[in-house]
């Protein structure tokens, strides 16, 4: 089961430029979390989020969030994601947040073995 985080991350390493290109935010390497480094080991999956534009009534939708279901260096599921604007508090440069984690799961007959989940490497 996941467990609810709601804090911000700080991305360490290269994004990836050819998201940036498409107009997308660059997923990096790893990232920082409470004062520990935590690296990408793969995306299994990716998504955006929309939400209609507050107060008028043209019933137009903006993309908020890119989100990212991620497998990490210390085999931890973390759902993430990136806000397309600035918040209105807090620092303006701070656009990834770490949305919940999920410890790995094993099984008797293999202690090493992870639940399956399909999902492609969202990066490059």
């Amino acid at each position: 089961m996941a467990e609810f985080v709601s804090e911000p991350i700080t991305p360490v390493g290269q994004p990836d430029t050819s998201a940036m290109s498409r107009g997308e935010p660059g997923l990096p390497t790893a990232f920082t979390w409470r004062r520990e480094t935590f690296t990408i080991t793969r995306c299994l999956q990716s998504w955006k989020q929309s939400a209609p534009e507050g107060g008028k009534p043209t019933g137009e939708r903006y993309l908020r969030r890119h989100c990212y279901l991620l497998e990490m260096s210390d085999r931890t599921l973390w759902q993430i994601y990136f806000t397309r604007q600035t918040p209105k508090s807090g620092r303006p440069t701070q656009r990834w947040f770490l949305y919940s984690i999920e410890k790995p799961t094993t099984t008797p007959q293999d202690p090493c073995r992870r639940d399956a989940r399909s999902g492609t490497d969202c990066r490059r």
